[in-house]
């Protein structure tokens, strides 16, 4: 790839999709250093390759010799760091417009967008595609061991990334299939309603190609019936292009994939829970429009056994079992809460970390009511990201709106009291699940038996 950078500073180098975009960059021979406000394993590997690494974000990291400066939508306006670069007059380019630059240089890109199961589909379709001849470039929103990472880095034919949708992000993308999992109220620190996340949704899908496909939840058909591209669609229903029959859910979900009332082929998976089913139908569905075989299709599924962070078992804690999941929206909350209901014997103890004011604040309600799926719940401080406190919604209003639906919940102010509250209460048989986007599963790795 032609680069008219020599040298990039990523603001938030830490970050999983930075870290990714600061990877591919050192590969190609640039000079690479960022920031970040604390170590993690992800910056010691970057540091490994030959990344300058700061801990911190302080003015003094930005020099004028730096070519471009990449932040994150998580930087505020008044990152020093960004400051300093606006200073000096540097190129400056958000992340997102940054992966769209990039993504110029593929044949054909694949963006997978939606409210939730973004990272899981977007594994699902690397666990088949690294089994094809294609040679993919993968930027996975979390880290998966076979990819060894969060990065697989291939030709210049494919590329697969994730789509987010905040601030717009998507419509800076050059996408040539997109995936359309699920549209859903979220981000509404920046989205007035439903209507306008929608809205966002349409322009992006009006990217594509005539020649490109959207692959889009039956449900949202509707939306989008005005493109001149492939639409396909996929859902629990007949009513899709592609649809499950002879569904079962235990021990591990299995369907017959079926294509317009034809058998494609039967498919077994490895990861828990009804909405891995509807995530895996529109990884297939997307593979099966590029002309991927059906048996790799169903090898590639098979093979999936989830991504890091995405119910991803850590251990046991007096007999019970510990989960992690990122799960940080309330039809996230409600379907990992579902899956951890039905294998468990004992309780299902849930350890949930709110992720921003604004998103806690007006969704009070539907938390309330996703965490009733629970036997025991214990909630931490709501984790700020890039929103500061005014003061106007807390953890424990949570709780308080929990009892209007005959549920309670317990407040922890620290890791350590909730995973005292935790030690105090859990039995074998018990389910342990530590819940949301922050660092909450810092609480699991407290519990696990050493």
């Amino acid at each position: 790839m032609n680069q008219k950078f020599n040298y990039i500073h990523f603001i938030g180098i830490g970050g999983i999709s930075m870290s990714a975009l600061a990877e591919i960059m050192i590969d190609e021979g640039v000079k690479v250093s960022g920031s970040d406000k604390n170590s993690s394993h992800i910056t010691k590997k970057l540091q490994s390759l030959g990344a300058k690494i700061y801990i911190g974000h302080e003015s003094k990291n930005i020099t004028n010799n730096i070519d471009l400066v990449v932040y994150t939508s998580a930087i505020s306006n008044d990152n020093p760091e960004l400051l300093k670069a606006q200073e000096l007059n540097l190129n400056i380019m958000g992340r997102a417009e940054f992966l769209g630059m990039i993504m110029k240089n593929y044949k054909n890109a694949i963006c997978v967008s939606g409210t939730h199961g973004k990272t899981t589909t977007t594994g699902m379709l690397s666990s088949i595609l690294i089994k094809t001849d294609m040679d993919p470039t993968i930027f996975l929103g979390g880290e998966m061991d076979s990819l060894g990472g969060n990065l697989l880095k291939g030709s210049y034919d494919l590329m697969l990334t994730e789509a987010c949708e905040y601030k717009r992000n998507f419509l800076k993308f050059n996408p040539t299939m997109e995936i359309i999992l699920n549209i859903e109220e979220d981000h509404l620190d920046y989205y007035k309603d439903l209507k306008d996340i929608e809205s966002a949704f349409i322009e992006y899908a009006e990217k594509i190609p005539r020649t490109g496909h959207l692959i889009v939840n039956e449900k949202y058909k509707e939306l989008f019936k005005h493109l001149n591209c492939n639409v396909i669609t996929f859902g629990p229903c007949k009513e899709a292009d592609y649809y499950p029959e002879n569904v079962t859910l235990f021990p591990m979900p299995s369907y017959t994939l079926m294509h317009q009332g034809e058998k494609i082929t039967d498919i077994n998976l490895k990861v828990m829970g009804e909405h891995n089913i509807l995530n895996s139908l529109a990884a297939a569905a997307a593979c099966l429009s590029l002309r991927i075989d059906s048996n790799t299709v169903k090898n590639g599924l098979y093979d999936f056994k989830g991504a890091h962070r995405r119910y991803e078992f850590r251990g046991k804690y007096n007999g019970a079992t510990i989960i992690d999941d990122y799960a940080h929206h309330p039809s996230e909350i409600n379907a990992t809460l579902k899956t951890a209901r039905s294998s468990t014997k004992g309780k299902v103890i849930a350890v949930f970390q709110p992720h921003t004011y604004t998103r806690t604040k007006k969704l009070l309600n539907k938390f309330a009511e996703a965490l009733t799926h629970s036997d025991e719940t214990i909630i931490l401080d709501i984790y700020p990201a890039r929103e500061k406190d005014t003061g106007e919604v807390h953890s424990k209003d949570i709780i308080a709106k929990m009892k209007s639906f005959n549920k309670n919940g317990r407040y922890a102010n620290s890791f350590q009291e909730a995973a005292d509250i935790v030690r105090s209460i859990a039995c074998e048989g018990d389910t342990i699940i530590t819940i949301g986007a922050g660092n909450v599963n810092e609480v699991a790795e407290m519990l696990i038996d050493k």
